[in-house]
């Protein structure tokens, strides 16, 4: 399938992502296919391709189509296996990646990410990836850059731990009236900054809220207890719970002005 979507015009390389390249997948994981492209994917063609593997129409989201950041791509079927394909724009992940070199980064509004799609999972993709198709060297050269966390983007990551305290500080104005929605909305930015943050720390990147928590948790130096008490927090919703997750906010942050190992 790799090989036949490089000979596409503009597709430039096929990644496998997800757990299935990390080997954390379980039997029932999906096959997640990063479909790299430069200029405008020729989505008919793709469609096309699509029906071929899967046997019937499939429709294929052009740019855009998905969101600002998860861009488009299609869901096949394929021999009764789940298989997403997700287009990337090569020229924006290697702007991301620049950017990301020099400590800059975005956090965008992205269906599908209700913490915000952080612009650094672009590289990280890349860099956890399993180039399957790549006939340029392109994504091969990229891989080779991303296995080294910059270590701008680590401080200024770490740096943003300060959003975790003013989001708890926000919470704990509106848990004594009762109003859940917002108190949840502050605490669950607050933790997912978190696990931005302890990862950046440790030069490991953080793709998405997937997990996240116990990835964090399972780093070192992190705080004991830390998805035990991040979970107390998510569950209480009221003052206490408020109070457990500025406990959890000042111990991380404790940990992020150390020196990365």
């Amino acid at each position: 399938m790799a090989g036949r979507l490089t000979e596409l015009p503009g597709i430039r390389a096929v990644v496998l992502g997800g757990s299935r390249a990390r080997g954390t997948h379980r039997p029932d994981s999906d096959w997640d296919l990063g479909l790299y492209y430069r200029g405008t994917p020729d989505t008919a063609a793709l469609a096309a391709l699509a029906g071929s593997f899967q046997g019937s129409p499939v429709e294929v989201a052009g740019p855009g189509g998905w969101g600002p950041w998860v861009n488009g791509g299609a869901w096949l079927r394929v021999d009764g296996v789940q298989v997403d394909w997700i287009l990337r724009d090569l020229d924006r992940v290697e702007e991301v990646w620049s950017g990301c070199r020099q400590g800059r980064y975005e956090v965008g509004i992205q269906p599908g990410h209700p913490l915000g799609f952080w612009s650094p999972a672009y590289p990280g993709e890349v860099a956890l990836g399993r180039v399957l198709a790549d006939p340029h060297g392109e994504l091969t050269a990229l891989q080779r850059q991303t296995a080294h966390y910059p270590e701008p983007l680590r401080q200024a990551l770490a740096e943003a731990a300060w959003e975790a305290k003013f989001s708890v500080a926000s919470a704990r104005k509106s848990a004594p009236a009762g109003d859940r929605l917002h108190v949840s909305l502050c605490l669950s930015r607050a933790f997912g900054i978190l696990a931005q943050s302890l990862h950046a720390h440790h030069r490991t990147w953080c793709l998405n809220e997937k997990g996240a928590l116990a990835a964090a948790a399972a780093l070192p130096d992190t705080p004991a207890d830390f998805e035990e008490r991040t979970g107390e927090a998510l569950r209480g919703l009221d003052p206490a719970a408020v109070e457990t997750a500025a406990g959890v906010v000042r111990d991380v942050r404790a940990v992020l002005r150390t020196t990365a190992g």
